[in-house]
C-alpha cells in the first residue's frame, strides 16, 4: 500500500499491511522521537532513495578530532553545531533528504521549517510517539542511553507536540506540508520510502 504524504496521518495503534510512504522529489523528511524510539532503524530502512543526514556522524567526525579523554558531554556543542551546519547546507541542495532529529526542541523545529523554505523545499516529518518505557528499552537494547535529564528534557518536548499537533494539525510544526505520527504497533508498517 502506498501513503501520499499531505496533511496529518495518526497510524497510532493500527496495525496493518506495510506501507511505502510517498513524498516530492525534493521534500525534505524529519524523523522524529524520543532517543530509543526507532529513527535509526527506520531511516537505515528507509535510506537507499535519499541521503541521511544522522547526528551520529558528526559525532564520529568530532570524536575523531578532539582527545580520548574528553568526556563526550564537553564536546556536545560542536556536535550540534557541526549537525546544524550539515542539515543547512543540504537543504540549500536540490533532491530529497532525510533528517534524523529528536524534534523536541521548538527552535529547531523552526530552523528547519525556515531552510526547507529557502531552498525551495517541502518539509514532512515523521514523528515516532512511543511511550517513554518503549524509548528506553530501545536504549539498552542499542547500548547507548541518553542521560537521565536530557531524556525527560526530549520526554517533555515531545509529549507537548504530540498533543499539539493532536490539537492544532500541521500548524504544531511550522512549515511542514504532513505529519505522520507512529507508535510502537504502527512505526513497523513503515516499510518504504519513494521520492516522485
Amino acid at each position: 500500500m502506498e501513503l501520499v504524504a499531505r496533511g496529518v496521518h495518526d497510524l497510532r495503534g493500527q496495525d496493518g499491511p506495510p506501507l511505502t510512504v510517498r513524498y516530492g522529489p525534493d521534500a525534505a523528511v524529519v524523523v522524529a522521537g524520543l532517543p530509543g524510539s526507532g529513527k535509526s532503524t527506520l531511516l537505515h530502512r528507509w535510506d537507499g532513495p535519499a541521503p541521511v543526514l544522522d547526528p551520529r556522524t558528526s559525532r564520529l567526525a568530532a570524536r575523531a578530532t578532539v582527545p580520548d579523554r574528553l568526556p563526550y558531554p564537553v564536546y556536545r556543542p560542536v556536535v550540534r553545531t557541526l549537525h546544524l551546519l550539515r542539515i543547512r547546507a543540504a537543504l540549500r541542495r536540490p533532491g530529497p533528504l532525510l533528517v534524523h532529529d529528536c524534534g523536541s526542541r521548538r527552535w529547531m523545529r523552526r530552523a528547519l521549517a525556515r531552510w526547507a523554505r529557502q531552498g525551495g523545499r517541502e518539509l514532512h516529518v515523521v514523528l515516532l510517539a512511543v511511550r517513554p518505557e518503549q524509548a528506553l528499552a530501545g536504549q539498552h537494547a542499542r547500548a547507548r542511553t541518553a542521560a537521565p535529564g536530557v531524556f525527560r528534557h526530549h520526554v517533555r518536548g515531545l509529549t507537548a507536540l504530540v498533543a499539539a499537533v493532536e490539537r492544532e494539525g500541521l500548524t504544531a510544526f511550522p512549515g511542514a506540508a504532513s505529519v505522520l505520527l507512529a507508535d510502537g504497533t504502527s512505526r513497523g508498517r513503515l516499510a518504504g520510502v519513494r521520492f516522485q
